[in-house]
């Protein structure tokens, strides 16, 4: 997040030159504003989404059955940012799409608002949705601001975009979980629609300054490419229908019916995916090398993803359940812990910068490899400490809220060691053919982990047990060891990316 956000001069004939946001294109301030809003909406509701399932005055649902919706939802928006990427290259252009997105994730939590049980899954699936389209389209709107990659402030401008995100996330269970838990459920999920409703009107107001390419679609489908994807589009979407009449009506339907097809597809899908690239013959011998290290970052990030995104339901459930959460006696509500995460990144991420720029200078920064498997030990070690308020628990005491908060810590600096390496990493290693596709490669490895997240659930393991926390907690700092120990393998099978 080391950003300077000091006027700065600009190159003439810059898109939003004239004037400026913090030294950067005009247009930079209300993509900031719009994505600010968005992961206002989104992390608010997701703070509020594990416990609403486990409350008696919510769905009152099993820990487990929460933890595996939770699981579920959270592996489809990151499976949908690449149709949403597509839809953005080939139909619509990043511009509508977002546009589009904004609507749509708004008229999810507003049917989450309703008070009605047999409504909610289908707010969840259209806040999925939106999601999808929103993440990869926003992102490139961003790039489009400055005069190609060359351009001094790119790095800068996406800096105070991120600042967007960690805003945005860090008010979110702050506002919207406090009114969410202490006042109405509903109209906590009322209040990330108002917010997603303020993000789209700050889009479409503030469009006029962003760059005229992001009203363009880049590929656009010819009439035979369009004939052909609404048909398999109709052709799936059919037997979809059909097949859960079937189910409805023969009186067999359950919840995993839709629970388990959408945590298998989102193992499935990632695999497919990475398998279809690594067998493409059009890649050259470097490019299938690359690919075969990268698959050892994939395999890696999702297992950290899989332990790293249970802060938000297995730790969540287990707050609202067995935690003192009071601080010098003063109650806070549960939902408050998913602040801890964003505030850190705003503290930490510069003093991460920092370290590798002085580190880098003596020629001591670690390696890429390095990193990562620090990231992922860490990850594990987060789980290893849950262990010691797992036992208070058990010991039929409740545990103080700084065990929490140590826990988020950690995974936080796990995280800030391997989240931005994986990024980089993605763009580094992409075969040129895929270029444009592999940073939705990258978000499937949470996917993926997050799917298998969801599968233990259904299967009924208890994710709030000493005995599966220390089993995940030990496979994530194996994995760790793993891919250190087998660095200089995974170095030569990277080639000149370092």
């Amino acid at each position: 997040m080391a950003s300077s956000l000091t006027k700065d001069s600009v190159t003439p004939g810059t898109p939003g030159s004239e004037k400026t946001f913090f030294g950067h294109p005009r247009g930079l301030a209300t993509l900031f504003m719009t994505e600010m809003w968005e992961r206002f909406s989104y992390y608010g509701m997701r703070a509020l989404l594990p416990l609403y399932l486990v409350a008696p005055g919510g769905l009152g649902l099993s820990a487990g059955t929460a933890t595996a919706i939770y699981s579920v939802y959270v592996s489809l928006v990151y499976l949908l940012a690449m149709p949403g990427g597509w839809f953005g290259d080939r139909v619509w252009g990043p511009r509508k799409t977002v546009a589009v997105a904004g609507g749509v994730i708004m008229l999810g939590h507003l049917t989450l608002a309703l008070p009605f049980s047999g409504t909610f899954y289908g707010g969840l699936g259209l806040v999925a949705i939106g999601s999808g389209l929103l993440k990869a389209n926003i992102s490139t709107m961003v790039g489009q601001l400055y005069k190609g990659p060359d351009d001094p402030r790119r790095d800068g401008g996406f800096t105070v975009f991120y600042m967007g995100i960690n805003l945005g996330a860090f008010a979110a269970p702050l506002i919207i979980g406090t009114v969410g838990e202490s006042v109405n459920w509903h109209l906590g999920f009322a209040l990330a629609a108002l917010g997603m409703g303020l993000g789209l009107a700050q889009f479409l107001l503030g469009s006029r300054h962003l760059d005229a390419q992001s009203s363009v679609v880049p590929k656009p489908l010819s009439a035979e490419e369009k004939a052909s994807t609404l048909r398999k589009a109709a052709l799936w979407a059919g037997i979809a229908v059909v097949a859960y009449a079937i189910v409805g009506f023969s009186g067999h339907y359950t919840l995993n019916w839709i629970l388990v097809p959408l945590t298998l597809l989102g193992v499935i899908i990632p695999v497919m995916v990475l398998a279809r690239i690594k067998r493409d013959k059009d890649l050259d011998r470097a490019e299938q090398s690359k690919m075969s290290a990268y698959i050892w970052f994939f395999v890696a990030a999702a297992i950290f993803w899989m332990i790293y995104d249970q802060g938000g339901s297995t730790l969540s459930i287990f707050a609202d359940s067995s935690a003192e959460n009071s601080v010098l006696g003063w109650d806070f509500p549960v939902s408050w812990y998913q602040s801890v995460n964003p505030v850190l990144i705003m503290a930490l991420a510069p003093v991460f910068a920092w370290i590798w720029l002085a580190l880098n200078r003596r020629g001591k920064e670690p390696s890429t490899i390095v990193k990562f498997s620090s990231g992922l030990m860490l990850v594990g070690v987060s789980f290893f400490l849950f262990l010691a308020p797992l036992s208070i628990a058990e010991g039929g005491h409740k545990a103080a809220a700084l065990w929490l908060v140590a826990i988020y810590f950690t995974q936080t600096v796990g995280e800030l060691l391997l989240s931005p390496v994986g990024l980089s990493v993605t763009t580094k290693m992409a075969p040129a053919k895929y270029a444009s596709q592999m940073m939705g490669v990258w978000f499937l490895a949470v996917t993926a982990g997050d799917a298998t997240t969801g599968l233990l659930s259904i299967a009924g393991v208890d994710l709030n047990k000493s005995g599966i926390v220390a089993l995940e907690a030990t496979l994530a700092v194996v994995a760790g060891v793993a891919v250190w120990m087998y660095r200089n393998k995974v170095k030569s099978l990277m080639g000149d990316v370092r």
